[in-house]
């Protein structure tokens, strides 16, 4: 176990001993880029791979770290120009691409924040953020922006300049930006470890959704946690990570692309659309090694019974999160794709808070884990005080936890709704065992976890109140075996409208091209009226446990 490491083994994952246990290092002068490509660039290894991106003709695009590097400060000096400076919100809407990566080493550069912004996103969805955010600039791509173009200027109104790969229109290209040769002159002001680096637009129980902000020392903080759950390989030589993940989101960029590069690996990506038999080729033609799944990716892959008798797979870790991971899917991991599969759990706002290393301690199938090093976890009562083993309690962590937000953007009373005493909130619950693993049971709000998506009813609902057919709307998550919950509305119409099949896919494509397609329904019941709260608002709870007893 870890306890029993020397001072230099556990500095080696981020990690220190102190009179009370193990801590987590987080550097005075941490920085995303010094700790990414900046370090690759430091030790030599700037003509070492740093991504492979696969056209959708087959052809393969390689970037070294000293042409990612050169290509970031080309596109610094680019935004410096344009006014950018430090602490501005620079909107990022690249998706799965090189520039995606190599845009998050310009904004370091510039000590600007990065706004993550998923092209999954409709016009409403990306509204909100760059408009809550105030963006004056925006990096996106021909695809993401050509549908917003005729409506931009009313949509957008702060936004001033685009920036688009593959531009048919009169923004400048993207990419031909990053390939000017960067200028001499250039001088970087990098962000401090408390500095803001990203902005990170995630949904809640409540509302719409909030700007998450994290500073430079995030990377640091998750340095240990990434060790352990690719299960203290991170470095193996002929590593090669990929995941199907946004890079938008936390899980396809704070646990694959900062981390590949943090151990100085390559990347593999494509904009392909995910299907097991795609994956699976892709993963043997990259011979990728190190991956991050959803569950329910990997559900979709456990469909192969046999993978490795089909395909030349060089597989070797899994890290997974973002929903609980089922026995029977671990087994399969473990049994026929023949990997290691370390579920972990947190949240955006607080991450890495428990999970496995197999390396290190033995896995039970349908468990989180245990607490991982350096982080405190309690499970607690509504009053925040905690519960005997064995009993269900909501997964807390200290207001000080090394991986926590640096708090919300312009949303002091969202904060407040976080704390519980000292403790930060998860609004999850768990039970603990006695050999201190735990076990997932769900949601003590009305947060939707679906395929790994974390998805807020109340944009939804906002949104199915917009079309004319629907008078009032409540929209929870119905319990289901693959997605983990599923979106289910339930609409009362306005007079005139009637329901039908036909009204059932008009509301549910409204929602998916204003908002997204993940945040879609999958389901619609009609009603006449709604039970209501003492306050006057829509019982979301007597809904979700009918559904739950349904089941």
């Amino acid at each position: 176990m870890l306890e029993e490491w020397s001072k230099t083994d556990l500095a080696r994952i981020g990690l220190m001993r102190t009179t009370t246990g193990l801590e987590i290092v987080i550097p005075p002068d941490a920085n995303i880029y010094h700790m990414t490509v900046g370090a690759q660039i430091a030790a030599g290894r700037g003509g070492a791979p740093a991504m492979r991106f696969e056209h959708a003709d087959g052809h393969v695009e390689v970037w070294t770290f000293a042409e990612i590097d050169a290509a970031a400060t080309s596109l610094a000096a680019r935004l410096r120009n344009l006014g950018v400076r430090f602490g501005d919100p620079v909107g990022v809407h690249t998706g799965l691409r090189p520039e995606t990566g190599i845009a998050h080493m310009a904004i370091c550069k510039l000590g600007a924040v990065a706004v993550t912004l998923s092209q999954l996103y409709g016009p409403d969805a990306l509204a909100h953020a760059l408009n809550h955010c105030a963006a004056r600039v925006l990096l996106t791509t021909e695809t993401g922006w050509a549908p917003l173009r005729p409506t931009a200027p009313a949509a957008f109104p702060h936004l001033q300049t685009v920036l688009v790969a593959g531009s048919t229109g009169a923004e400048d290209d993207l990419r031909g930006v990053m390939a000017a040769p960067p200028p001499a002159d250039f001088r970087a002001e990098f962000g401090a470890t408390e500095d803001v680096a990203l902005l990170m637009y995630t949904s809640g129980s409540t509302g719409m959704p909030k700007g998450i902000r994290h500073g430079h020392r995030v990377l640091a903080a998750y340095r240990p946690s990434i060790n352990l759950f690719f299960n203290l390989s991170l470095d193996n030589a002929d590593a090669v990570f990929w995941s199907p993940s946004d890079w938008a989101w936390v899980g396809g960029l704070l646990d694959m692309l900062f981390p590949a590069w943090l151990a100085g690996r390559p990347v593999v990506t494509s904009e392909a659309r995910f299907s097991a038999e795609w994956a699976f080729d892709f993963m043997a033609r990259h011979l990728v090694t190190h991956s991050f799944l959803a569950p329910t990716a990997i559900k979709r892959l456990a469909q192969t019974p046999n993978p490795r008798e089909e395909h030349d797979l060089a597989l070797r870790v899994i890290c997974t999160g973002g929903e609980a991971l089922p026995a029977d899917t671990l087994t399969w991991a473990e049994t026929r794709l023949g990997v290691v599969c370390n579920e972990f759990y947190g949240m955006t706002e607080v991450n890495h808070l428990i999970g496995n290393c197999a390396a290190l301690y033995p896995r039970k199938p349908g468990s989180m884990g245990v607490a991982y090093p350096g982080h405190q976890v309690r499970l607690v009562d509504a009053e925040g005080q905690e519960v005997p083993r064995g009993e269900a309690g909501e997964i807390v962590t200290p207001a000080t936890a090394p991986t926590r937000y640096l708090g919300y953007l312009d949303a002091p009373e969202k904060e407040a709704d976080l704390r519980l005493g000292p403790w930060m909130r998860t609004h999850d619950l768990a039970t603990q065992d006695a050999d201190g693993y735990f076990w997932y049971k769900g949601r003590s709000d009305d947060l939707i976890k679906s395929s790994g998506f974390r998805i807020g009813p109340t944009e939804i609902e906002e949104c199915l109140i917009a079309h004319p057919a629907v008078a009032e709307a409540a929209v929870i998550g119905k319990p289901d075996a693959d997605r983990g919950a599923i979106v289910k509305a339930f609409v009362r119409l306005a007079a005139g409208h009637q329901a039908s099949e036909a009204l059932s896919i008009a509301l549910t494509d409204h929602v998916r091209s204003r908002l997204a397609p993940y945040k879609a329904p999958r389901e619609i019941a009609y009603v006449a009226e709604f039970e209501m709260t003492s306050s006057g608002k829509i019982n979301r709870k007597v809904l979700r446990q009918r559904e739950e007893a349904a089941k």
